[in-house]
């Protein structure tokens, strides 16, 4: 076979691999993306072919170029590891947490609904609440937040607010591993995790919301909480995600499903984990500071919307062209 005749054989070929990466260079969505690994195999085929035969150097040349470009583009994501962290935190995270929305708005209910029961409930009859928190909680709850109470004074001191920084990224980040690892029981421990944390929590906003000094407490939680309660329900995402790949492992091996899906939900604990960090961030900084309570409200309602912002729209042009 002559170079004319190789060239001709795989010309279009190779102007459809060319099409890809030049699309895919631009940053614009194109169909048939899904073949550039094959393409690129085969691109490197036949470099290997018209080097060994010896077809020219401008052959060889052309095909070199394609197939450094090709592989810039298919191990992108291997070159900068900050590029991937960001690709992670702005695109990856969340997309998923769009592509899983059924999981989000079940978690969702099982968390919420009880939560907001139970603080409609303090203001109607606190038996319930009561019989959930106990003698010791409740005593807990009024030193903390009752008139004049501890939380008032702030944390006076760096040190204080360190200390209290990693208690809280200890406990948090322990609620949110139960309720991932719960899925490992076909997700019937995530939901338990995701109901007793909706009921405890809801106990006791109802019950500092009638008994406590309300505008103490809500502007103490107010902060932090869109990031911890939303990282709650997306840890509970990832463990029913692999919670359910045990219940519907489809042609796969049990093992093998649970492995997938756990894989399906890397993005999720990941994205949650974070969420959890900024929490114990706000909440041992920010939080019981002597500020007036306007400011924590506006703070806290800023932080609810870029929230809601960010999971409705992150990443989206890239996703789509992706």
């Amino acid at each position: 076979m002559t170079a004319g005749d190789f060239e001709n054989r795989n010309a279009a070929r190779w102007a459809e691999y060319e099409r890809l990466i030049n699309a895919m260079e631009r940053g614009a969505p194109i169909e048939g993306v899904d073949k550039l690994p094959q393409h690129f195999r085969e691109l490197c085929l036949d470099f290997s072919l018209a080097k060994a035969r010896m077809y020219g150097v401008r052959m060889s040349e052309r095909l070199n170029e394609l197939v450094i470009r090709g592989y810039k583009l298919i191990y992108r994501s291997r070159r900068s590891g900050w590029e991937a962290v960001a690709r992670m935190a702005f695109v990856t995270f969340p997309a998923t947490v769009r592509k899983e929305w059924r999981l989000f708005w079940l978690c969702s209910a099982v968390f919420w609904i009880p939560f907001l029961l139970l603080v409609w409930a303090g203001k109607h009859d606190l038996t319930w609440i009561q019989s959930i928190l106990g003698s010791d909680g409740m005593a807990s709850l009024e030193q903390m937040y009752g008139p004049g109470g501890a939380v008032s004074h702030g944390r006076p001191g760096t040190g204080s607010d360190f200390a209290m920084f990693c208690f809280y990224i200890n406990h948090n980040i322990g609620i949110d591993f139960r309720i991932f690892a719960g899925g490992v029981l076909a997700g019937v421990g995530t939901l338990f995790y995701l109901l007793f944390n909706g009921v405890y929590l809801g106990a006791a906003a109802g019950y500092c919301n009638a008994v406590c000094d309300p505008g103490l407490f809500w502007s103490f939680v107010v902060g932090h909480s869109s990031f911890e309660l939303t990282g709650m329900v997306i840890a509970g995402m990832a463990g029913m995600r692999m919670g359910l790949s045990l219940l519907w492992p489809g042609r796969l091996p049990r093992k093998r499903a649970l492995v997938e899906g756990t894989k399906r939900a890397m993005p999720l604990i990941y994205g949650a984990a974070v969420m959890t960090a900024f929490a114990a961030i706000f909440e041992g900084f920010w939080s019981a500071q002597p500020l007036p309570h306007a400011v924590k409200y506006s703070v806290g309602a800023v932080l609810w919307l870029l929230h809601v912002v960010y999971f409705l729209f992150a990443g989206r042009r890239a996703a789509d062209a992706a």
